[in-house]
């Protein structure tokens, strides 16, 4: 073989080795990239108790249950299905019903998602895409969370003015 050949064989079998080691690490990342699941999703996907997934949607109003040492009950709706998550802690200050809300957490035997993190939203006109679309999806999306989330920050009274 020549130089030339032997450099072209070793550069092609180092491509091929980084290809391979791409579609082995995009495979395994597959189902953890989603940001989070719906009600709808952990549904369809039959999701195991005890894997981790977050859990989006909003919280259904009148689901909220404060209990002892800051237990909390509520649950999660993406407006077809619902799941009741726990969740023991202090929840974020924007945290409140009928608002969209991320859980990180797992299921449990009985169907119930206990939640270790919280997410809420960043402020009252800030809604994550993938909430946004899930609404849209279901049927539940109304036209004033479009019109809320293009104000600008602070209701368009800004600096300078």
């Amino acid at each position: 073989m020549t130089r030339k050949q032997r450099r072209l064989v070793l550069i092609g079998g180092s491509l091929g080795v980084l290809a391979v080691a791409v579609a082995l690490m995009l495979n395994a990342f597959r189902d953890s990239i989603v940001f989070f699941n719906s009600p709808s999703d952990v549904a369809e996907k039959h999701v195991a108790p005890g894997a981790r997934i977050r859990l989006g949607g909003l919280v259904k109003t009148g689901s909220l249950v404060r209990g002892d040492n800051l237990k909390i009950r509520f649950t999660v709706t993406d407006g077809k299905s619902e799941l009741p998550v726990t969740y023991q802690g202090v929840l974020p200050d924007l945290f409140r019903e009928g608002q969209g809300v991320v859980a990180e957490g797992a299921l449990d035997g009985a169907g119930v998602f206990n939640a270790d993190t919280i997410l809420a939203k960043h402020d009252e006109t800030y809604m994550p895409k993938e909430v946004a679309d899930a609404l849209k999806k279901s049927g539940h999306w109304k036209d004033d969370y479009a019109q809320r989330a293009a104000l600008p920050i602070g209701g368009g009274g800004g600096r300078g003015k």
